[in-house]
């Protein structure tokens, strides 16, 4: 697994960001340094001996040092433009469309606390909605069309490309590309209320046949139940939680939560926040407020036969 790690990238929109952060990086470490250095001199050059009398320290007038002020000044201000400019280019650079291959499309829904996904396709069979977890082929531009479903978000995956805000009633526009196979944490970088630092979401990036294979599984309807104890489960789930998800292939067909298809094909839940585990998922759907306080999941005190019916159901999800 790739960290959330921003000096080191691993793709074309990736690479002028981590050079300019490095570059600047650079540029302040120096500027630390003369100043410091400066200050060093200074103190030890014009510090007052110990033998004047107090109250009679002498000022030295030796010029006015303004020669040396605007040297300082001017090389001050070459570096800034410079870094201006640098930025400017990057920013530029990183929005612009890459040429060659056809992008996949994905629009990217950032709501409190989780992120949803759908891969456009003009094929509307071919639509495919998840949620936190995107998979994505490894050298193939990837456009990502962001929108925000409340307040203020920022889609962030610092080892493919900068970040980019999502703004409630408008799409904006961003780029990705892998040019390595692996599992790339983004983040949430705006502040968008009480769980802002557990909205994360991972980009995992696999050779183009792997993923057209991802693809296609998770266009699949659920498997059916497969007995009568699962179908009463399945019950028991669409009774008290599809209102809010969809599980495709069943009656649940609720839309203001994460699509739970193929759920136990994903690492994580409730964006990032914890391992998708038996006994974690299970935690979660007991007391969803205990684990992400304010999230929008409601606490729906089931029993524990009713628990046990809609984990044991969930688990089928692969």
């Amino acid at each position: 697994m790739t960290p959330l790690s921003y000096l080191t990238g691993y793709g074309t929109k990736a690479y002028p960001v981590t050079a300019l952060t490095w570059g600047l990086l650079i540029i302040s470490i120096v500027v630390v340094v003369i100043v410091t250095g400066l200050v060093v001199v200074g103190v030890i050059t014009r510090r007052v001996r110990p033998e004047t009398p107090l109250g009679e320290v002498p000022v030295d007038r030796r010029g006015s040092g303004l020669g040396l002020l605007g040297v300082g000044v001017g090389i001050s201000t070459f570096v800034l433009m410079i870094s201006a400019v640098w930025t400017m280019a990057v920013i530029a650079k990183i929005n612009a469309p890459p040429p060659g291959q056809k992008p996949l499309v994905i629009e990217i829904t950032g709501g409190q606390w989780w992120w949803k996904a759908r891969y456009l396709n003009d094929d509307a069979s071919k639509v495919l909605t998840t949620a936190d977890e995107f998979h994505i082929p490894v050298s193939r531009p990837v456009r990502i069309e962001l929108i925000g479903a409340d307040v203020i978000h920022s889609f962030w995956v610092p080892a493919l490309a900068g970040k980019t805000d999502t703004i409630p009633g408008q799409t904006n526009e961003t780029w990705l590309q892998a040019d390595k196979p692996g599992r790339y944490r983004g983040q949430c970088t705006q502040y968008c209320g009480e769980q802002h630092a557990h909205m994360a979401f991972y980009v995992i990036a696999e050779p183009p046949a792997q993923f057209e294979q991802w693809l296609k599984d998770q266009l699949q309807p659920a498997v059916a139940p497969t007995s009568p104890l699962i179908a009463q489960d399945e019950h028991v789930f669409v009774e008290h939680c599809g209102a809010c998800h969809t599980v495709r292939g069943s009656t649940a067909g609720g839309s203001v939560a994460p699509d739970l298809t193929h759920l136990m094909s994903r690492q994580t839940l409730a964006a990032g926040m914890l391992e998708n585990t038996p006994g974690a998922l299970a935690g979660w759907i007991a007391e969803p407020s205990a684990v992400k306080p304010g999230t929008k999941m409601p606490d729906l005190y089931l029993s524990g036969p009713q628990l046990s019916a809609v984990t044991t159901y969930l688990e089928t999800l692969k």
